[in-house]
């Protein structure tokens, strides 16, 4: 007996009008059959309203149009009456080339199946067949979703488990360049579209498997007397890397992970050392795959099932983005792709973005997790003042906690993430959960540090914590923008414009507001920022004029002395003289 399959076709219809042509199919549907269409993609903390894309909807019980009842913004009903099977058809414009949604054009697809594939409600449990149809001639498919084969040959068609399943597994259509490598016995594989002829694919690959072998011995290190170590819980990973002129960013899967970057930042043929771009970019696949872990198994217990049709909500984002952030850096130095000071160079540019960031002191980490889907996503010209990033400032907690363990003697961070790893058997977790790890851990209550840096707003003792690990501390000359508490764009045809104005800053008690355009400093047309300080010494007083709403103002601006708030900018680096004990540390930490 065949058992009843829920199917959905992909017809690449027009790639000049980014068209996917979709077709649902459902054996024996109910009377009334709900469908939906999510409205937000797992990842990424925002309602996305994929359904807005989504016209010409029809609906056909076997050769009978049936009425097709719209219930809300993602929702429909189908009547159903009679025998036969349901089949409901749709266009779906795809023109979003972020990692999040779907884009088809005459050179390449992509799409993941949340903005495509409707969700059959009571039925999602059940198993899902994607084909694909109408592919242009000389076009691959890249995706890790399990092939349908008749015989020896590929039908065009993959299948999953569920519909979970089914939207956890992007698909890459087009020309791309394929590479592979194994790490510690697991196939990977390496797509990129749209990079320029002198890529090379062979420092990607090789730098690639560096890092997953690096992180799958963090999560599944050989037991003492053991033959071998534990293994992922994917049988193959996928790398999709889509090459574009300006964009970084990427998208977690169960396993593949779709990145978006500038060409710029892949490694160029003959290149002696890598460049700070592609260190970028090594980071940022470090991140994705240490997602397959800590988010896509181990995961906030409010995920422990997902509903795709609104919010959900979790206070622990600053512990599965932000801990995640604090690893990536920190495997391409135990990977040994970076040098210690190179890694610490990242390091103080995470801290002194926090530092820069007023909203740190008004936000918590906590609450800034779970307003992720109204602010982080949705930033404005006050976003530095209201909030802080559950990435950067989650990063330095887990930095903090680490360095707290490490110089308490008793414990790691590493070893914390693992007996959460092993205490929740790779699924759902709990702030609880955390606190009775780096309870066993530490030997002692963490509850203290947890309330100080987690849910409230003080600055972390990091400065201390690194001196500990034999780590220079040293504050830079801040910037005429830090001094005036004022983030910018500038270039040299378009001139100034102001962003941000932080809170309690010089810029602000000055009456600038974002959007102004500078136009010039005590009489003299500025062009670069940095040119001001050429015309107006620190301390004095200035004349500004600037362009605001087609008016021309005239402000009389103070130039600080030093960065506002106190938010100087911090260089790290390892400190030679320190005493041996504090370098071993230092040690330990880098190494892993």
């Amino acid at each position: 007996m065949v058992r009843p399959m829920i199917s959905h076709s992909i017809v690449i219809a027009d790639v000049h009008a980014h068209q996917f042509r979709v077709t649902l199919t459902v054996d024996k549907p109910a009377a009334r059959q709900l469908l939906t269409l999510p409205v937000w993609i797992p990842g990424s903390y925002l309602v996305r309203e994929f359904a807005r894309h989504i016209s010409d909807m029809q609906a056909h019980v076997g050769s009978r149009p049936i009425a097709l009842e719209q219930l809300d913004k993602a929702s429909w009903a189908a009547v159903c009456a009679g025998p036969g099977k349901l089949a409901v058809s749709y266009l779906v414009y795809a023109f979003d080339t972020s990692v999040r949604a779907a884009f088809l054009g005459a050179q390449r697809g992509f799409f993941n199946a949340t903005s495509l594939c409707l969700r059959v409600e009571g039925r999602a449990h059940e198993p899902q067949q994607l084909t694909l149809r109408g592919l242009p001639r000389g076009w691959q498919v890249a995706t890790t979703l399990p092939a349908v084969s008749s015989g020896a040959q590929r039908t065009g068609s993959y299948e999953a488990a569920d519909y979970d399943e089914l939207v956890d597994h992007p698909f890459e259509l087009g020309k791309f360049w394929r590479g592979s490598f194994s790490a510690r016995g697991v196939p990977h594989e390496f797509v990129v579209t749209g990079a320029l002829p002198d890529f090379d694919t062979a420092q990607l690959l090789a730098d690639a498997q560096k890092i997953c072998e690096a992180e799958i011995d963090f999560w599944h290190p050989r037991p003492a007397g053991a033959r071998s170590a534990g293994t992922p819980a994917f049988k193959r990973y996928l790398f999709l890397l889509n090459a574009v002129d300006e964009g970084h960013g990427g998208l977690e899967h169960r396993s593949s992970t779709a990145l978006i970057a500038s060409r710029r930042q892949l490694p160029q043929r003959g290149q002696a050392s890598r460049s700070e771009g592609y260190v970028s970019l090594l980071g940022l696949i470090a991140h994705e795959y240490f997602h397959s872990w800590n988010v896509k198994q181990m995961r906030p217990a409010e995920f422990a099932r997902l509903d795709y049709s609104r919010e959900n909500y979790t206070e622990l984002l600053w512990f599965f983005e932000g801990f995640t952030s604090y690893y990536d850096d920190l495997f391409l130095v135990r990977a040994g792709l970076i040098d210690a000071n190179s890694y610490l160079a990242l390091v103080a540019k995470t801290l002194s973005n926090v530092l820069d960031t007023p909203g740190r002191r008004v936000q918590p980490v906590a609450r800034a997790s779970y307003d992720a889907w109204i602010k982080y996503y949705r930033a404005d010209e006050n976003t530095p003042n209201a909030t802080i990033s559950y990435y950067a400032k989650g990063a330095l907690v887990a930095l903090a906690l680490d360095l707290t363990l490490r110089t308490g003697g008793k414990g790691t961070l590493d070893g914390v993430m693992r007996a959460l790893w092993q205490r929740s058997e790779g699924g759902p977790i709990t702030r609880g959960d955390i606190a009775a790890a780096l309870r066993s851990a530490g030997g002692r209550s963490f509850d203290k540090e947890l309330a100080a840096w987690v849910d409230g707003v003080r600055d972390l003792p990091l400065q201390a914590l690194l001196h500990s690990v034999a780590v220079e501390w040293q504050a830079q000359s801040a910037s005429l923008a830090q001094r005036l508490g004022l983030r910018i764009s500038e270039s040299a045809l378009t001139g100034v414009r102001i962003t941000h104005v932080l809170s309690e800053s010089a810029a602000q008690r000055a009456g600038l507001a974002a959007g102004d355009e500078l136009l010039a400093v005590n009489g003299w047309r500025v062009r670069r920022l940095e040119d001001a300080t050429r015309v107006a010494a620190p301390g004095e007083g200035a004349a500004w004029l600037v362009s605001r709403d087609q008016r021309v103002l005239a402000l009389k601006v103070l130039f600080p002395k030093t960065a506002h708030s106190g938010a100087t900018p911090v260089q790290l680096r390892e400190a030679a003289k320190a005493p041996k004990a504090a370098q071993a540390l230092r040690q330990a930490w880098l190494s892993g």
